[in-house]
This record gives structure tokens, sequence and C-alpha cells, in this order.
């Protein structure tokens, strides 16, 4: 009986960790989309823009893979547009000819300055506190939020 509740609690925490990843998600694709952009295009924009600085300001796609949480071709697609929306530059590693560069460029990098503001008060609305209910009028999503944020017209 007790394992029963272990188990119907850890299935409850895990059921709420998906929600809020979700409506997160959500409010962050409803926030950047008016600017061409889904989270994970902005993820990406994101770890570029923090890169070190030494080297150039490039990463290797397969360092992004392991950071932002999509297969190798879902990224590879992602980057294909974001090179063709002209906000990263791709470049083959001459040092090993099978690796391949990416790097933010000037439009990239001022797009993302533009949108980091909204994309982090997203974040503070989505997780800001425990996940339970929001107070009237906080703003915050609650877990009860529909999927309704996530109907966005296609790009």
């Amino acid at each position: 009986m007790e394992a029963d509740a272990a188990g119907a609690r850890l299935e409850e925490r895990w059921r709420g960790i998906l929600s809020v990843h979700a409506r997160t998600m959500c409010e962050l694709d409803r926030v950047l989309h008016p600017y061409g952009l889904g989270a994970s295009d902005f993820e990406v924009l994101d770890i570029l823009a923090s890169g070190p600085s030494e080297e150039g300001e490039q990463c290797r796609v397969q360092n992004l893979a392991g950071r932002v949480h999509l297969s190798q071709s879902a990224l590879s697609r992602l980057i294909g547009r974001l090179v063709k929306d002209g906000l990263v530059e791709r470049s083959v590693c001459a040092e090993d000819r099978r690796g391949v560069w990416v790097c933010l460029t000037a439009r990239g990098r001022a797009l993302h300055a533009e949108v980091l503001p909204l994309q982090r008060a997203a974040l503070a609305r989505a997780l800001d506190g425990d996940g339970r209910e929001p107070a009237a009028g906080t703003g915050r999503l609650s877990p009860g939020a529909g999927p309704a944020g996530c109907v966005l017209p296609p790009r």
C-alpha cells in the first residue's frame, strides 16, 4: 500500500514536471513567434551569444546538440533555417572536415539582444514560484493553463 502511494506521488511529480515544461515552452513560443523564432531557435542563438569569445564565438554543431535537447537531424534543420534567415553562418572545421562550426551573424546577435528580455520575462512568468495556482492578477502561468497559448499560425 505504501509503495503504491509512493509510486503515485512520484508519477504526480513527473507529470507536474512535464506540465511545467509544456506550458513554459508554449509561453516561450508565444512571445518569440512575432520575431520569427521558436523556443529552440532562441536557445541556439542564446548559446551562441553566450559562447566563449576566444573561439571567435563559434560553436561546433556537435557541442550544440548536447545542449539544446534536439536530435541531430532536428538541430541540422533548425540551423538550416537560421542560416536561411541570416541569423547564423555555418563553416567547415579546417582541422576536421567532418566538423561543422556555427556562429551568429550581426543580424542574429541584434535579434538575440532584442528578444532576450522578452524570453527572460516569459521564463520568469512561467517558472516563478512553486508551480501552484498563482494568486489572482499575478500573470504567472497556472497548472490548469490550457493549450490555447500553444496555438500559433505557421511560420
